[in-house]
């Protein structure tokens, strides 16, 4: 499971570059980058990197693919796994071998790789708790009630958050069509195309965005 690639960025040559690592010179004209005239336009930065180890989050809701992970599996057609984590980092998830929760101390690679989808201040930690533990609690959420499009983790996070009464995500948790498109379309977006960059550079070493004073706005 990869961890954050580190994908840097740095404008020079009228382009903005991006790579895992900085080059001595510049891909486009040659020139070393290391000196005190490398005339960057734009300083290096390391883009932010979108996915968390869920067992470091506290009281989220946190998203991964069913199978394999975001950056060298997804794609816009694949399944997604969605699940609850408590106020410490445990993970709460419901699939085909009914309800199940993960220690932090618990080595599970499959949540190293997550998008939060939204997580609550420390003032909500008690109520939600509490609220999860009910929920947990009433026996319906076992490997026999599970549906795969009828009755699965989806169904189970979107109970869990009508009962939080949360604001605009509780509301929206009654629809499951609403919830994805208010909140889980905005976040998965936002990963693919940190995704889509990631995979360009690991495919060609690098990619180059030429401005549109550059050369016909080509891409390399």
């Amino acid at each position: 499971m990869l961890s954050d690639p580190g994908i840097l960025c740095y404008q020079h040559c009228n382009a903005k570059i991006f790579s895992f690592q900085l080059p001595d010179v510049c891909p486009l004209c040659n020139k070393k980058l290391l000196n005190e005239n490398n005339n960057f336009g734009l300083l290096p930065f390391r883009l932010p990197y979108p996915f968390v180890r869920a067992s470091q989050t506290q009281a989220a809701v946190i998203l991964r693919p069913t199978k394999g992970d975001f950056l060298n599996d997804y794609n816009n057609k694949t399944d997604l796994h969605i699940a609850l984590t408590t106020s410490q980092g445990i993970i709460v998830e419901f699939d085909r071998h009914g309800l199940r929760r993960h220690v932090p101390r618990d080595s599970n690679s499959l949540w190293e790789q997550s998008l939060i989808v939204e997580s609550v201040s420390e003032a909500w930690f008690e109520h939600w708790d509490e609220t999860l533990a009910m929920m947990c609690k009433q026996g319906i959420w076992t490997e026999a009630t599970y549906k795969k499009d009828t009755y699965n983790c989806y169904t189970f996070v979107l109970t869990f958050l009508q009962a939080l009464k949360y604001g605009e995500i509780s509301l929206a948790a009654k629809n499951r069509t609403l919830f994805c498109e208010k909140f889980i379309c905005p976040r998965t977006v936002v990963a693919g195309k940190y995704i889509s960059l990631y995979r360009k550079i690991r495919d060609n070493g690098r990619y180059i965005h030429l401005s549109s004073t550059g050369k016909n706005g080509n891409r390399k």
